[in-house]
């Protein structure tokens, strides 16, 4: 198991996810084939004993892991800032670039594993993704990353259909002091899907 770093971040405030190679070329692939795993586990109709099978073999890659458990800031997920999402199998898969001074723009797509009911996405998929599309955003158009959610509102306007690409277009709305307001949209098409808008606040000295 790898040596706990916790304690050189205790109380020291927020601490930036410093970039790394760990994991390799392949942990990208790694990366995906989880969350491949995670959309067959979610929809698979498989005889018993395929079940079984699955099973047995998916214990025998978490014994494979499980000496290396470690803690946040050694492992490389959230720290491989050449993948999508810095390589965090937690976000929603997206891919976002600043296409000017206020403005962030790219797509993002809900998986199988995202599906609430009926070939929608879970309502809450929906907030995880746009609390990391404005934090991103708040971030990256401020020039302040040192910041945490203050509070995020959203707005359900259609059906966001799970196993397509869609459009998210997000911009910087105000700046005053520690406050960040940001908003975003999610297309499919012209067809608006749902509205975001967010309250970042810069962190104090210190604060976690």
């Amino acid at each position: 198991m790898t040596t706990d770093s916790a304690a050189e971040h205790a109380g020291g405030g927020f601490n930036m996810p410093e970039a790394t190679a760990k994991g390799g070329p392949d942990y990208g692939r790694f990366l995906a084939a989880v969350r491949t795993v995670q959309d067959h586990a979610r929809a698979a109709d498989a005889p018993d004993q395929v079940i079984t099978a699955a099973a047995d073999l998916l214990q025998q890659v978490s014994g494979l892991l499980e000496p290396y458990y470690a803690d946040e800031w050694a492992s490389p997920s959230g720290r491989r800032y050449d993948l999508p999402n810095r390589g965090n199998i937690l976000a929603v898969p997206a891919e976002l670039t600043k296409t000017d001074s206020d403005t962030v723009s790219g797509w993002v797509r809900f998986d199988r594993y995202h599906l609430g009911r009926n070939g929608a996405a879970h309502g809450g998929a929906l907030g995880l993704l746009f609390d990391s599309v404005l934090g991103y955003t708040a971030a990256v158009l401020s020039g302040e990353f040192t910041q945490r959610t203050a509070y995020l509102h959203i707005d359900y306007r259609a059906i966001v259909p799970v196993q397509r690409q869609l459009d998210v277009v997000a911009r910087l709305r105000s700046q005053q002091g520690r406050k960040i307001i940001v908003d975003a949209t999610l297309f499919d098409g012209e067809k608006v899907l749902t509205e975001a808008s967010a309250l970042f606040l810069k962190l104090k000295p210190g604060q976690p």
